[in-house]
């Protein structure tokens, strides 16, 4: 399609806000309905449908709004999946949420390579609904898991859920935490959207290569997701969010100062793998925060790490407008922000991490 910098990062940050329209909704269903496997189920299909729309789309608004849509049914299963794992293991929160976010990214790592495979054989339209198919056939298997899925009570979300939710994040920490959230993710965006046109524009290297190099900077951090949940489940969630933003910010800019593409490679490599592997940790700490509501509350967390930090991807590309590693240290920036808001949060003894968890 022939996008500029700017132009792509408005692509993400569309898909990322149909996204965010999604998450709250699926959030609430976890805590009211009784039947979540049949929904998860659902999300299959919602996706593969809005992407073979996509697929066909002529313009780039047409193509933008078709994946916002497909965005929102892979938004969907999140909060729900999660929302279930987290009131199967309370006390290891983190943990249960690494393992699941394990899948995703796998399957992201071996989607690259495979999508930059098929655009030196295909064009775009063919290639997504190549990668349609695996969706679809999932979704027909699940049919046949939704029922093994714990059922819930089924209940009505009444008014005093909603001031709850409110109660517990207007408050000045629940603010800091939202902006903790918002800060993390808007330092991961800035990266992931401008770094494939980084290696391709002042780097000079291929799709398949680039995908290929994407997988791998991504790989470590989604392998390394539970077991920094674990040990965040033990000692808490502050250290662990403080060390991998500030690892992050200072790979950043070293990315942002390199010529060189082992460097740039390396280092993007490494705030990629911290940014990644301390997901699990961020969103336990929302539940940790919100003392319950396991689905409510991954729901609120994911709607503004992807939807208000979709807007990163954006200026991310209007930094990188004339040099793409000017985008680098824009994220740099983020991350930076993020380890003053986690080092203003309070203090936790092991003993209260534990306590919260398992309450």
């Amino acid at each position: 399609m022939n996008l500029s910098p700017p132009e792509i990062g408005l692509l993400f940050m569309i898909h990322s806000l149909g996204s965010s329209m999604a998450y709250l909704p699926a959030g609430l269903l976890v805590d009211h309905v009784a039947n979540r496997g049949i929904v998860l189920a659902a999300t299959f299909f919602w996706v593969s449908f809005g992407y073979l729309g996509a697929s066909f789309a002529e313009g780039f608004w047409a193509f933008a709004i078709l994946i916002a849509v497909a965005g929102m049914g892979d938004a969907a299963w999140h909060p729900i999946a999660t929302g279930v794992l987290a009131q199967i293991h309370k006390a290891k929160r983190a943990y249960a949420l690494g393992v699941h976010a394990i899948g995703g990214h796998i399957s992201e790592i071996i989607a690259l390579p495979a999508a930059g495979l098929m655009l030196t054989i295909w064009d775009w339209r063919t290639t997504i609904q190549v990668l349609i198919i695996p969706t679809l056939i999932t979704g027909l298997v699940f049919i046949f898991i939704a029922p093994k899925v714990p059922r819930h009570i089924n209940s009505r979300p009444t008014r005093a859920d909603f001031a709850g939710i409110w109660r517990v994040w207007t408050t000045r920490a629940g603010l800091r935490v939202i902006a903790l959230f918002t800060s993390y993710n808007m330092g991961l965006f800035a990266i992931i959207t401008m770094t494939p046109l980084y290696l391709r524009t002042n780097h000079g290297l291929d799709w398949m290569t680039t995908a290929i190099s994407m997988a791998a900077m991504m790989l470590p951090g989604a392998l390394l997701q539970p077991w920094l949940g674990s040990i965040s489940d033990n000692v808490g969630r502050r250290p662990l969010i403080i060390l991998g933003n500030a690892m992050a910010a200072g790979a950043a800019i070293v990315a942002w100062l390199s010529s060189s593409l082992v460097l740039s490679f390396i280092a993007l490599g490494v705030a990629l793998t911290v940014l990644l592997a301390i997901r699990a940790v961020l969103l336990a700490s929302a539940i940790d925060h919100a003392g319950g509501r396991e689905g409510t509350s991954l729901g609120l967390t994911f709607a503004f790490m992807d939807g208000f930090a979709a807007s990163a991807a954006v200026l991310a590309g209007l930094a990188g407008k004339n040099d793409l590693s000017n985008a680098f240290l824009l994220a740099s920036s983020f991350s930076i922000v993020a380890v003053f808001l986690a080092a203003a949060t309070p203090k936790s003894s092991r003993l209260q991490a534990v306590t919260t968890a398992s309450g």
